[in-house]
Order: C-alpha cells, then sequence, then structure tokens
C-alpha cells in the first residue's frame, strides 16, 4: 500500500493532465474512505528518508490539506475532524511528522507546516503541551543539523503567523529565545537566519512583555539591527519587514534606538538598488507617519476631553523629512514606462509615503518639495515632469488650505497644458493629480478663469488611452461633486450651477466612453459608469431633462443586453454581468433624481427589465443580482404604496435572494428591500408577511450563514412592525424570544473583531424594539392603542439593555442616539409607570445629558426629546400605578402556520 502511495503522490506533479487527475482521485478517494489510515500512511511516507523527495513533499501537502484551509468555515471542520480522531491516531502521526523535521532535502519543509497546523489545531484545546519546549530544544541543541534547526525555525514561524497570540504568550521567553538563538549574526547558516527571522516576523505580536522590558528590548533590537546588514538579500529584507513591524506595534519604546540605528539603516535601504529592500526601508517611514497621524488624533480628542493621552508622537518624521524628502522624490523618477498599475515598486511607495508625510508634517513639507516641482514639471525628460507633477498631487492632502489654494491657482495653467503632454504616462497622472485637486481643493477646479479650459482637457483625454480616460473621469466625478457644493451654498436644491452648460454634453460623452471597445482596460467602463452616476447625482434643477433622457438610455440598453443575454459564449459572460451591474447601478443613480411623477410613467418598462434580468442566465450572478435589487429599492422608495402592483411578480426573485445563504451580501440586500417594501406599502405588506418572516427567522437559526446577515434580520423586524401596527402581534413572541436570546450574548472583551460585532448587534435590537413600540402604539400620537400592552412584561428588560448599553464606556453616537430614541418611544407608550425603571441606577440620565451636548444634531436632538419626556413624566409621575402591578397583558395570537426555531446564539 505504501509503494503504491508514493507512486500516486509522485504523480500529483505529473505533466500529463490524465496521470494528474487519476493520483488526485485516488487520494480524494483515500480520504474519504478511511481517513485515519490515510493520514498515517501520509506520515509514513513523509518521516521515512529513503523515499524520493518528491513524494515526501506531495505527502506532506496531502497531509497539510486535511489540517487546514483558507475557507475558515473548511478549516475549522478539518481541526474538529482532528481532534476526533482517537488519540493513538494522532500520536502515531505526530511522532512521525515530528521525526521528518530536518530529514527532507527540498525546501522549504513539508514537514514544518504539518507540524504546525496540527499544533495550531490542538494548542488551543490545552493538547500537545511539550511540542513548544521539544522545537526549542532543537534550535538550541548543538547536536541538531542545520537543516533541523531550519525546519524547526519554519514550524515556529508558521505556528505563530497562524495561532491566536494570547495561546503562545505565556512561552513567549522560550520561542524568543530559539529565534534569537538562530537570528545570530554567528550562526553559520543563512537559511537557518533566514527562518529565524521570519519566524520572529510572525511572533512580534505576543513579545509585548519582553519589549517591555529594557535588557531584552535592547537584545532584541540589537539582533535584528544586525541582520538588516546581513549580505544575503532575504535576510536582510525579512530583518527589515521586522523593524517595520516593530515600529508598529513598539512606536512607544523605540526612541532609544532611532537616531543611532533605525534613522541611518532605513535610510541607506530607501536608497538602495534593490527594490524589496527600499521598498522596506519606505514602508518603515510610512507606518512612522501612519503612527505618528494616529497619536496626533488621539491626542487632539484627549486635549478636547480635558485628559492627557496615554502616548505621544516623538515627532520622529517632522525630524526626518529634511533627509527623507530627497530620497522619495528621486524614487519617484525611476518608473517604467510599460508599469503595471497592480505591481508595487518603490516609485509608487514613495508616492504614498509622501502622501503620508505631507499628512503628518503638514505645511513643514512644502520648503522640501517645492524647488523640485518648480524644476522639473517642465523638464524635457518625461520622468522627471512625472516625477514634478506625483509630488505636487502627493502632498495636496496634507497642507492647509490657505498654503494649497494659491500653489494649485499658480499651478493651474501648467496642468492644464499638460494634459496634452507627449508622454501618455505624464497625462495620465496629469489627470489624477486634477482628481486630487477636485477632491482637496475644489474651488479652484470650478474657478471661472480655469473651468471652460479644464473642461475642454479633460474632454479631450476622455477619448485617449484607457489608462488616461479612466483618471480623467475620476476628475469628472470630483468635479460634479464641487460644482453641486458649490450651488448648495446658495439654495437647498439648486436650480442651475457652473456645469449647466456643459452638462448634457459631458453626460454625453461618458455614455460614449462607456461604449468604448477597449473600455474592459484600466478600469475604464466601471470608472465611466461611476463619473456618469455621480453626474447625474449632483445635477441642478435645469438639468432634469438630461436626466430624463438618459434614464431611457440606461434603459434601452439594459433591454437590449437582455435580448441577446442567452447569446453570449461563456468567455463574454463576466464582462456582460459588469456592464448589467453597471447598467443596474446608473439605473439606481437615475431614478433618484427622478420625480415620482415621472417615475410613474416609466415604471412599468422598468420593473419589466429588472424582471427579465433576474430571471436571465447573467441575473443570477451574485454582484448583478445586488445591482438590480437596489434598482428595485430605488423604484420602491418612488412609488412607495405603487409598489403593490409589481409584488406578484417579484415576490419569487425576493424570496430567492432571502433564501441565498451562500452569496450573504445578495441576502442582505435583500432583507434591507424588504424594509424599503414595508415601509412603502404599509399595510398591503401583510398578505406577504408570513412567509417573508418565516425567511427571516430561518435565516437567524442558520448556522452556516454569514453573521453579518442576522443583525439586518433584527432591524427589518423593527421595520415590518412599524408598517403593520397590531397585526405584527402574530409574530411577537417569537421576535421577543430572539431578542432576549440576543441580549444576554456575552463577548470576550479581548476579541476586538467580536466587539465590533456585538455594538452593530446591539444597534440593530435597539432598532427593532423602536419599531416593534411604534408599531404596536399605533399610527396616532395622541392615543395609545391597546396592543401596547403585549410588550408590558417585557419593558424592564428592554430598559435593563439600554442601562447596560449606556454603560459601555466606547458608546457610539449612533448607539446613543437608539437608545434615546427608544426611550422617548416608551415613554409614549407607557407613560408614567415607565420612570423608575429609567431613574433607577442613575445611568439612564446622565447619557442622555451627555448626548445632549453632542456635534451630532440628530443625537442631540433625539437626547433632548428624550429628556423632555422624561421630565413630562415626572410632572405626571404621582399620578400614575406601577408597571408590575398592571394586569397581565393578553397572550399574543399565535393562530398561524409559522413555525420558529430559535437557536440564534448558537448561529452567531
Amino acid at each position: 500500500m505504501t509503494m503504491e502511495l508514493i507512486n500516486i503522490l509522485e504523480k500529483t506533479v505529473s505533466s500529463d493532465k490524465n496521470e494528474l487527475e487519476a493520483a488526485q482521485q485516488f487520494l480524494e478517494h483515500a480520504a474519504s474512505n478511511n481517513h485515519p489510515d490515510f493520514l498515517k500512511a501520509l506520515s509514513d511516507v513523509l518521516c521515512h528518508p529513503g523515499n524520493s523527495p518528491v513524494s515526501r513533499m506531495a505527502a506532506g501537502l496531502q497531509l497539510k490539506n486535511q489540517l487546514t484551509s483558507k475557507d475558515e468555515s473548511v478549516k475549522q471542520k478539518f481541526q474538529s475532524k482532528w481532534l476526533q480522531l482517537p488519540e493513538e491516531i494522532r500520536s502515531y502521526v505526530k511522532k512521525n511528522i515530528l521525526s521528518a523535521l530536518g530529514t527532507e532535502s527540498l525546501r522549504p519543509s513539508s514537514a514544518a507546516q504539518c507540524v504546525a497546523y496540527v499544533a495550531v489545531t490542538e494548542l488551543p484545546h490545552g493538547q500537545w503541551p511539550d511540542l513548544i519546549q521539544m522545537l526549542v530544544g532543537n534550535v538550541i541543541n548543538e547536536r541538531s543539523t542545520e537543516m533541523e534547526r531550519e525546519a524547526t525555525l519554519e514550524t515556529i514561524g508558521y505556528i505563530c503567523q497562524d495561532i491566536n497570540s494570547d495561546i503562545l504568550e505565556p512561552q513567549s521567553n522560550a520561542i524568543l529565545t530559539a529565534i534569537i538563538h538562530g537570528m545570530r549574526k554567528n550562526e553559520s547558516s543563512n537559511h537557518v537566519r533566514l527562518a529565524a527571522t521570519n519566524a520572529l516576523l510572525n511572533s512580534l505580536e505576543f513579545t509585548k512583555a519582553n519589549f517591555e522590558k529594557e535588557s531584552e528590548r535592547n537584545f532584541i533590537m540589537e539582533v535584528v539591527c544586525e541582520a538588516t546588514q546581513s549580505v544575503d538579500i532575504q535576510i536582510s529584507v525579512a530583518a527589515l519587514q521586522c523593524l517595520v513591524k516593530i515600529m508598529t506595534l513598539y512606536y512607544q519604546f523605540m526612541e532609544p534606538y532611532m537616531a543611532q540605528a533605525l534613522f541611518p539603516i532605513t535610510l541607506e535601504a530607501m536608497k538602495s538598488e534593490n527594490d524589496q529592500v527600499a521598498l522596506q526601508g519606505i514602508e518603515f517611514w510610512s507606518n512612522v507617519c501612519d503612527e505618528e497621524i494616529d497619536l496626533a488624533i488621539e491626542s487632539q480628542e484627549a486635549k478636547n476631553a480635558g485628559q492627557t493621552p496615554e502616548h505621544v508622537s516623538r515627532h520622529y518624521a517632522r525630524g526626518a523629512l529634511q533627509y527623507l524628502a530627497p530620497v522619495l522624490m528621486q524614487k519617484l523618477t525611476n518608473q517604467e514606462e510599460n508599469d503595471d498599475d497592480d505591481d508595487w515598486n518603490p516609485s509608487k511607495s514613495a508616492s504614498v509615503c509622501l502622501m503620508l508625510l505631507a499628512t503628518c508634517c503638514e505645511d513643514d513639507i512644502v520648503p522640501h518639495v517645492l524647488p523640485f516641482i518648480t524644476e522639473n514639471i517642465k523638464n524635457s525628460n518625461w520622468r522627471y515632469r512625472d516625477a514634478a507633477l506625483m509630488v505636487f498631487s502627493s502632498i495636496l492632502g496634507g497642507l492647509e488650505s490657505q498654503t494649497i489654494k494659491p500653489l494649485v491657482e499658480q499651478a493651474m495653467p501648467t496642468l492644464i497644458e499638460l494634459m496634452y503632454d507627449s508622454s501618455v504616462i505624464v497625462r495620465d497622472t496629469n489627470a489624477w493629480t486634477i482628481g486630487r485637486i477636485c477632491e482637496v481643493i475644489p474651488q479652484v477646479a470650478i474657478d471661472p478663469q480655469f473651468l471652460e479650459q479644464l473642461l475642454q482637457a479633460l474632454l479631450s483625454q476622455l477619448k485617449e488611452e484607457p489608462r488616461v480616460a479612466s483618471n480623467v473621469c475620476w476628475a469628472f466625478t470630483g468635479l460634479s461633486q464641487a460644482a453641486y457644493d458649490a450651488a448648495l451654498m446658495d439654495e437647498d436644491e439648486p436650480e442651475t450651477y457652473c456645469l449647466s452648460k456643459y452638462f448634457d454634453f459631458i453626460v454625453q460623452s461618458l455614455l460614449e466612453t462607456t461604449d468604448r471597445a477597449d473600455g474592459g482596460q484600466s478600469n475604464l467602463r466601471a470608472a465611466a459608469y461611476e463619473a456618469l452616476m455621480e453626474m447625474i447625482k449632483n445635477s441642478p434643477n435645469d438639468c432634469y431633462k438630461t436626466v430624463q433622457r438618459t434614464t431611457m438610455v440606461i434603459l434601452e440598453r439594459l433591454n437590449q443586453i437582455l435580448n441577446v443575454d442567452s447569446m453570449i459564449a461563456p468567455n463574454d459572460r463576466q464582462k456582460i454581468q459588469d456592464i448589467q451591474s453597471s447598467l443596474c447601478a446608473t439605473l439606481q443613480s437615475v431614478l433618484r433624481k427622478v420625480k415620482p411623477e415621472d417615475a410613474q410613467i416609466v415604471s412599468d418598462a422598468i420593473m419589466s427589465a429588472l424582471l427579465m434580468m433576474f430571471n436571465s442566465s447573467s441575473g443570477k450572478a451574485g454582484g448583478v443580482q445586488e445591482d438590480a435589487l437596489m434598482a428595485v429599492s430605488t423604484l420602491c422608495d418612488l412609488l412607495n404604496e405603487g409598489f403593490i402592483k409589481y409584488m406578484e411578480a417579484f415576490k419569487p426573485f425576493l424570496y430567492m435572494a432571502l433564501r441565498n445563504h451562500q452569496d450573504y451580501q445578495v441576502c442582505s440586500v435583500a432583507i434591507g428591500l424588504v424594509g424599503d417594501i414595508a415601509r412603502a406599502l404599509k399595510l398591503a405588506v401583510i398578505p406577504y408577511c408570513d412567509e417573508i418572516m418565516s425567511m427571516l427567522m430561518q435565516n437567524l437559526s442558520n448556522p452556516e450563514i454569514h453573521r453579518d446577515v442576522k443583525p439586518q434580520v433584527l432591524s427589518v423586524f423593527g421595520d415590518i412592525a412599524l408598517s403593520i401596527s397590531g397585526e405584527f402581534k402574530k409574530y411577537l413572541e417569537p421576535v421577543l424570544d430572539v431578542l432576549t436570546q440576543v441580549m444576554g450574548l456575552q463577548v470576550e472583551q479581548k476579541d476586538f473583531e467580536m466587539r465590533d460585532y456585538f455594538c452593530v448587534l446591539r444597534e440593530s435590537v435597539l432598532e427593532a424594539y423602536t419599531g416593534i413600540v411604534q408599531g404596536l402604539k399605533g399610527p396616532d400620537p395622541n392615543k395609545v392603542h391597546p396592543d401596547i400592552m403585549l410588550l408590558q412584561n417585557h419593558v424592564p428588560l428592554i430598559v435593563k439593555y439600554i442601562v447596560q448599553t449606556a454603560q459601555d464606556p466606547d458608546l457610539s453616537e449612533s448607539t446613543m442616539t437608539s437608545c434615546a430614541g427608544l426611550i422617548g418611544d416608551l415613554c409614549a407608550a407607557f407613560g408614567a409607570p415607565l420612570l423608575p425603571y429609567l431613574l433607577e441606577d442613575n445611568i439612564v440620565m446622565p447619557m442622555l445629558t451627555e448626548g445632549k451636548k453632542s456635534q451630532a444634531s440628530r443625537t442631540k436632538s433625539t437626547c433632548s426629546w428624550a429628556l423632555r419626556a422624561i421630565k413630562t413624566l415626572k410632572q405626571s409621575s404621582q399620578l400614575a400605578p406601577a408597571v408590575n402591578n398592571v394586569a397581565q397583558p393578553p397572550t399574543a395570537n399565535n393562530n398561524n402556520n409559522i413555525q420558529f426555531t430559535n437557536n440564534f446564539p448558537n448561529a452567531v
């Protein structure tokens, strides 16, 4: 059996397609037919030095693929499957893969990956406790071979890369000992030093305790800095990567090393002719800027709150600016003529670093870069013209408006002239620069002294190379926003603006650009549609006729592409889907500008086209479905109750999207659309509610569905309740059960990702209750419907949840607003008996008082309203009985055929 397996494994690298497929089928069958024996057999092949290097490598790869996956859900299944294996099987495999470390002749080590992924599975469960000590022993044992030390350090690196850092924190000293031992400059093997340096890179997150101790930190920094000077480029690059990460993680400890080591090392790296070395040098200073920008924000926030910031900026970037700027600008002159947009190189990295330096150092950067721009903007060498433009555009976002405005005004004539430059790269960069100006200092772009010439230049370049035209489209996006914002200063709904007389021609030119045969290059077609959408969105009243015409053009194009959908070749399918998505998104944009009375005229044709799209083969694609659903949403908002005539034809596609658990973005959009439909149709949505509520509950209880879908479902419960008022009582009991379970969920404070998700979930719960309270209370502001008493026994729990939410030190303004809104609604619904719950613990009132001081108008007004409502209750409190003395509410009406399953917390 082993010889047969070896033979099969060797064929996994065969150039013969038939052999390759047969080998893969054999391995898949073996894995499913007898999984434990398959793993044992693979480990046998891997650990035996006499087997061929190819078969051992393939055995390791197959074993690794049974332990992990890039897909998180598949990875969890593999890990669970491994943990369920009998102990003797796991011990057998672990013994084999450990013994294979250092015995392979091929790099990187397959055994290292196998050991690592077993470790990543077992260590969090307290299993294989002696592994780390064994690995450390392999590295520091003088009798260990070079290959053994290298493979062991690779193993440590893989483990550190993929495991939660908290798991390894108690063993950080031992791990760091092994890594530093392998990184020493007296280590004779560069392979070992490289593996150790890569392992350090992956372990830096859980070495905080070591960095906090000066002696240990000094030793680590000494070893890393020495490694940056290695003649082996791979080691040097890996060590520089460590410095980049150390700067991000441990900025506050770096002052003793900056002047003597970090500054000279990274500056020399930036100057290197080797791109990988130069990139890390530039990345180091980009990270310094990132950290100091964040520290400046934190400092300002602390100042506003009358507090002292925990950490302060050391202003390394400002101090190094005079040395960094010349090197970065020189790197910008090294661009390649046929550069691939996807290739990251020192020239592009230097541009980003200059942007960050400008943001970090603000006006201080101007004297260091302005001479270079002035001297080279008209240089005969295109590389220097392009570099001057790139420097200019890179610093725009960081300067104060009084500094930047005269600079841009002075440059505009030259920039317009450069739109006709002989170099396509210069024209491309120049179009991007003008886009940046429209974004950063838009008043100059729409200045009458420049506008007409600028538009002529942009429209001429819209017909040129795709890379240039794509940036021109972006410039139009910014230009339209700038023109509209300027007009909004005078009136709420602008009658006209500075682009009005050019509007029709610009829109027509953009429509022609979307039809270009080379529209697929440089993202041109998508950029043109995006610019078109922005032009329509930011259009004044005197451009409405063009908006109407554009609506019909988009509708006509949609019908044309749907008529040929079935005849499209498979190779063109993706292109057609992209076009359909763009058409739906553009349709959505123009519909937002269409008047409701005009929408009613064309709604039949629009809905007919959208229904045809849902039914087409391309319409099954996730992206197309999303955009088509959002177009339906916009039409629904326009038609309100009039949308009811489309519900019967549309509901199969809505229900299909609600059940689309694999493509959760489609499901999310469909759930949002349910809320739009409920708000639009109001009571007319009732005939569809049973099916919709059943599907929403199924989504909540489905553990396979993406978790981001679930908060949206909770919010939509509120939309439905608000729309159908008392009719919601048939769904009330199961919905309250779900909300109660969700309110009981807890999250680890250290798990920041889950905390963010928990905040979203919490806000959705508040939105659900708000809709339910408003819906059961009834639409009359002066009268409370008796149905509200169905919620009576739940009120203490709701208020308790608000109190818990208010105690969160990281409470966001949006959540505070949701709390305040719900408090106000509860006051209106339940009156004075609510007061004891609100005043208990002295939590709610301080939160509302704090919210009343907010600079956000919505938060301020909502909290003020809630405070007034409580004040009114206080004035009448002596007349009201306590809530808990009121008679028990009637049982919710459950005479319906919907069956709900509530394992939502498990699914979260």
